[in-house]
Formats: structure tokens, C-alpha cells, sequence
């Protein structure tokens, strides 16, 4: 689901249907979300004790850093270029990484439940594609019919999922 928020906030920026720039960014998403179980599985009990203590600070900073810029570029930058450009593969890189820090723990817990990962891993990702393609045809419908507020609108969404991951992995998880 954060997947798909984020595709929202990218297809807000996209502005009309570019379905080769729109699977590339389903696939980078679903990627992430599908391989993160699997490094996460691969890497057990050792690292989880390291990685949890800190997953949800990570996403926190990486998601509202993109979004208070989005809202900073919205008010003083060149209203012209976005910051979130959904055609940078850094930029949707980070975010892919970010949306996915949660899916790495998940693999280690199947890891320590003896689960097998690759058909879990797979739909994983087939359901962040399908997602996230959906994102982005929605956040194409709502940047045209909001224009240059949605930029404001997609950071405050940002903003939003990085302290909805660490509310939920400090204040609700006791």
C-alpha cells in the first residue's frame, strides 16, 4: 500500500499516460517489494536484530526528506520541474527502497518461520506492479484535475507514510 501511495504522488507529477515510463516504475516498485523478503530470508535471525531496531527511522527520513522537498519545490522552485521526477531512477529508486525496508523484515520472519520465499516473493511483487500501475493511473487523473497543488499534496503524503512506519514500529508495536 505504500507502494501504491507513492505511485499516486509519482503519477500526480506524470501528468499524461507514458505506459513505458509507467512499468518501469511499477517494475522498480515491485522489484523492491519482491526481493527484499528474499535478501531478508537469506539473511535470518543474524541481521534482523540489527536492522529492525533501525528499519523504520530509515524509511522515515528517506520518505519525508523526498516529501518536504516536494512541498519546498512546490512553494519556491521552478514550478516547471518537479522535484519528484518520475522519470529519475534515483529518485524512484530511493523511494522504491524506502516503501520496501518493512518487506526485508517480513523476509527474515519467514525465514525463522521455515517458510519457502520465491512463491510468496512473487506475488508479492506481481501485486506491487499491478499496484503501483494503478497508482500511477490515478495520480495521472489527480494531477491534471488539482495541477501544481498536487506537488504539495504528494509531499504531505510522503510525509505522511514515513510517520505512519515509525509510529507503527515505536508507539503502536508495545
Amino acid at each position: 500500500m505504500d507502494s501504491f501511495a507513492v505511485s499516486i504522488t509519482a503519477g500526480s507529477v506524470l501528468k499524461r499516460f507514458h505506459f513505458k515510463a509507467m512499468g518501469k516504475i511499477s517494475f522498480l516498485f515491485a522489484l523492491f517489494q519482491g526481493a527484499m523478503p528474499v535478501i531478508g530470508w537469506f539473511a535470518g535471525n543474524s541481521f534482523e536484530e540489527y536492522i529492525s531496531d533501525y528499519d523504520h527511522w530509515i524509511a522515515f527520513v528517506l520518505l519525508s526528506a523526498i516529501g518536504g522537498k516536494m512541498i519546498y519545490e512546490a512553494f519556491w522552485g521552478d514550478n516547471n520541474t518537479p522535484y519528484l521526477d518520475p522519470h529519475c531512477f534515483k529518485k524512484m529508486a530511493t523511494l522504491a527502497i524506502a516503501t520496501s525496508i518493512d518487506a526485508f523484515v517480513l523476509g527474515v520472519s519467514f525465514s525463522i518461520l521455515d517458510v519457502n520465499i520465491i512463491f510468496p516473493a512473487f506475488i508479492i511483487g506481481l501485486v506491487t506492479f499491478i499496484f503501483s500501475f494503478a497508482g500511477l493511473t490515478i495520480g495521472i487523473k489527480v494531477g491534471n484535475a488539482f495541477g501544481s497543488k498536487v506537488e504539495i499534496i504528494g509531499g504531505l503524503i510522503l510525509i505522511a507514510i514515513g510517520v505512519k512506519v515509525l509510529l507503527e514500529h515505536t508507539v503502536f508495536s508495545s
